[in-house]
């Protein structure tokens, strides 16, 4: 842009801000390569692989539980207080975590629950919410049938509005009495 092209009233701004960096040099951009740890990168993978593991032994596509998929979510494990899905009903209990199952296969989603799973119990996370959508209702009888095979699932419930209604299902987990950090 030419200073003989700028209109009356942009004149005096531009005359400012050239004033304003008179004597500025040019700074030369140091580029800083980082170098991966490996050591790191191979714990990445060692935990990836122990979630495929547990995906792969948690949930089977070959049983199919009990529960009527089609109707309102509704499950308690054995020996566990059946108070516990009504206060999932009523959002009694608030989600520590959200998981986004939208645009997964069945495969993709069994390891994020695993996932999921994993990282609330790392973390102490006692309650989390599962959307999986609602769309050609693939994952929607899946992700119930999925979470009911796991053991640290104590119980389950359609989510309530606010958190997704028939589109999500909010889980608690078995926490072991100490948390444990690593």
């Amino acid at each position: 842009m030419n200073e003989k092209d700028l209109s009356p009233e942009f004149e005096d701004e531009f005359s400012l801000f050239r004033d304003a960096v008179d004597g500025v040099k040019k700074i030369k951009q140091d580029t800083v390569q980082f170098k991966r740890n490996a050591v790191r990168f191979q714990g990445n993978v060692v935990e990836e692989q122990e979630r495929q593991h547990a995906a792969e032994f948690y949930f089977s596509d070959d049983y199919i539980p009990d529960i009527d998929t089609n109707a309102t979510i509704n499950f308690v494990r054995e020996g566990a207080d059946r108070y516990l899905a009504k206060q999932l009903r009523r959002g009694d209990i608030a989600p520590e975590l959200i998981l986004d199952l939208h645009g997964l296969n069945k495969e993709s989603a069994k390891r994020e629950l695993a996932a999921l799973i994993h990282a609330c119990k790392r973390h102490h996370y006692y309650c989390a919410c599962i959307v999986h959508g609602i769309g050609e209702r693939v994952l929607k009888h899946k992700v119930p049938q999925y979470l009911v095979q796991h053991p640290d699932v104590l119980a389950m419930h359609q989510a309530p509005l606010e958190y997704g209604g028939r589109g999500a299902v909010l889980i608690l987990i078995d926490l072991p009495e100490q948390p444990s950090f690593r």
